[in-house]
């Protein structure tokens, strides 16, 4: 028998005949078994393998005679060009900037090797922190000038403001600028984060908040200007030309407290401190709780400590009690310990109070957005509270005491706020301008005020173009007051009667959008609306960029300069915004 002859480095064979010779003229694939002609070249063949056979993982001999020469660009590794590298350059120092990331991060290796993966480049070096500065500050200067290209288009800006104290003990003031732009697109940006030398005494507050306007440009189109209700803040109101607003959220905390303490829940919310900090000091007893919440078909959770300056801790530290209820009993009943348990009848007041501070943390994180209209939805969410707040006849002694404490401090409070600018932002409101959120004596005073605006408009007029605004579901809320009829006596004033004769639109629509469509005829009503709906309802909006600073400002970085922190946190939050 003839001696088997392989072909192209063994992947081909001669064929065998019947007699046990071989073909010199047929060949066949060692690997799909294949015939194929065979002509004295080895050219067919091995297009035969690169189409069929060279990508596949069954083949692992040697195949270095199909494999082409390298070029000489495939030898030499290809470098990053000038212009990819400044676009790197500027990539980095927009991460470091929009992520909070110190700026030594640079110097890291395991960087220094992801960018050279990534960019084939393995000379790649990493730009100096002297290089990524001035990019930052680049960075800041064109995000800045965008910011007042906003502002001077705009004729009307409210602010928010509210001090903060860094973990180098320097205290800063943080303010946010919030306007509606031509378009009727919602703007909420940071304006500054300013370091204050002088202590919070009403003058300098106020002479801060003048500072800020004066470095922006924007002393005439101040608008409002939103706090908390601390007292040298209300008083530093005073001092300043420009409408105070207090924010509804803090007011809705504080008579929370209040609630909690003449309801009677210290108590039961002392037994549950104590229970949480059973599991959230020990690991071991957290290890055991993890255990009985799989065996009862839970997943695992951590219990959550309550902060009475926290907003909606204790709401969020009952919720979880309540739900792992049975794991936390099953836990300690195999443990030692000197906890009082909860007997049932405190488990239904914790059920109790669950479902009266529900209500109160919907309406609170209603109020807190930035990209929505929120101040004109003040008093019909105030009104949502009240009747949340109804006693019934079901109510046990303590949750009647928490209902009424509730609404006596809520309305004592109410009382301090900017009743008439609310008033005159949801009549501007397209889904509350029934007005069913006060009382119907007080209604015509309000469309009175609309009338003599419209007057003054008409004696300096502004211009207001269409376009289309953000959406926010409001669909909760209940409307309600001590009286529904709509059928108020309507003014002589024309465009507060067509105004009025336009239908309400629902709750879940979007009022900017409803404005952009109707703004050319309603032109006078539209400016003053593009001046009372930007006004936010509360000062989470500085809560959010103090809560960024804290994430710039740490121990490591405790030593930044004053500028460096009002760059790095205003430009953090306008690029998380874009």
């Amino acid at each position: 028998m003839a001696k088997a002859v392989t072909l192209v480095g063994g992947h081909f064979s001669f064929k065998r005949k019947l007699d046990g010779t071989l073909d010199k003229r047929k060949v066949v694939c060692i690997h799909c078994k294949e015939e194929l002609a065979y002509h004295r070249s080895s050219s067919s063949l091995k297009y035969h393998l690169k189409a069929k056979h060279i990508t596949g993982s069954n083949v692992t001999s040697n195949l270095t005679s199909l494999v082409q020469q390298p070029t000489l660009d495939q030898c030499i590794p290809r470098r990053v060009n000038s212009q990819k590298s400044a676009r790197l350059t500027t990539s980095i120092a927009k991460w470091i900037a929009k992520d909070c990331r110190p700026v030594n991060i640079v110097t890291d290796q395991g960087l220094k090797e992801v960018i050279r993966i990534a960019t084939s480049d393995p000379s790649f070096e990493l730009p100096s922190r002297s290089t990524i500065m001035p990019r930052i500050n680049e960075l800041y200067i064109n995000e800045k000038k965008c910011k007042v290209e906003l502002l001077s288009q705009s004729n009307s800006v409210a602010l928010t403001g509210d001090h903060w104290t860094s973990v180098s003990q320097h205290n800063y003031l943080g303010t946010t600028a919030h306007l509606i732009d031509k378009d009727w697109h919602m703007h909420s940006f940071a304006l500054t984060v300013l370091k204050s030398e002088e202590r919070h005494f009403a003058e300098a507050c106020a002479e801060q908040f003048i500072q800020v306007a004066k470095e922006w440009e924007i002393e005439s189109k101040i608008t409002t200007v939103g706090t908390d209700s601390a007292r040298n803040m209300i008083a530093a109101s005073r001092l300043l030309p420009f409408e105070h607003m207090p924010c509804i959220a803090h007011i809705i905390q504080r008579a929370i407290v209040m609630a909690l303490r003449e309801g009677g829940f210290d108590g039961v919310l002392v037994k549950c401190r104590k229970l949480v900090g059973h599991f959230k000091h020990s690991p071991s007893n957290m290890i055991d709780l993890k255990a009985q919440q799989i065996a009862h078909g839970l997943g695992e959770e951590s219990l959550v400590q309550d902060v009475l300056t926290r907003w909606h801790s204790t709401l969020e530290m009952v919720s979880r009690i309540l739900r792992n209820k049975d794991p936390l009993m099953a836990t300690l009943a195999h443990q030692n310990h000197k906890l009082t348990l909860l007997t049932s009848a405190e488990f239904d007041k914790l059920a109790r109070l669950e479902k009266l501070l529900e209500p109160c943390r919907y309406v609170m994180e209603l109020l807190g957005g930035e990209k929505y209209v929120s101040c004109s939805v003040v008093l019909p969410a105030l009104c949502h509270l009240a009747l949340k707040m109804a006693v019934t006849e079901d109510d046990p002694a303590y949750v009647v005491r928490f209902k009424d404490a509730f609404k006596e401090d809520l309305t004592k409070r109410k009382e301090n706020t900017n009743i008439a600018w609310l008033k005159i932002a949801s009549a501007l409101d397209p889904r509350f301008k029934n007005l069913k959120c006060i009382p119907k004596a007080e209604r015509a005073e309000v469309w009175e005020t609309l009338d003599k605006m419209l007057k003054e408009e008409e004696l300096c007029p502004h211009s207001s173009d269409a376009g289309s605004g953000p959406q926010k579901k409001t669909g909760l809320l209940l409307m309600g007051s001590d009286t529904e009829s709509d059928d108020e006596t309507s003014l002589e004033s024309s465009p507060l009667a067509r105004y009025r004769a336009e239908p309400s639109i629902s709750l879940e629509q979007c009022p900017l959008q409803w404005w952009s469509a109707h703004s050319r005829s309603h032109d006078k009503l539209a400016t003053i609306a593009l001046k009372y709906l930007p006004t936010p309802a509360s000062t989470v909006p500085c809560e959010r960029l103090f809560s960024l600073a804290g994430h710039i400002v740490h121990k490591k970085r405790a030593a930044l300069a004053p500028e460096n922190v009002n760059k790095l946190v205003c430009l953090s939050s306008w690029l998380n915004a874009d």
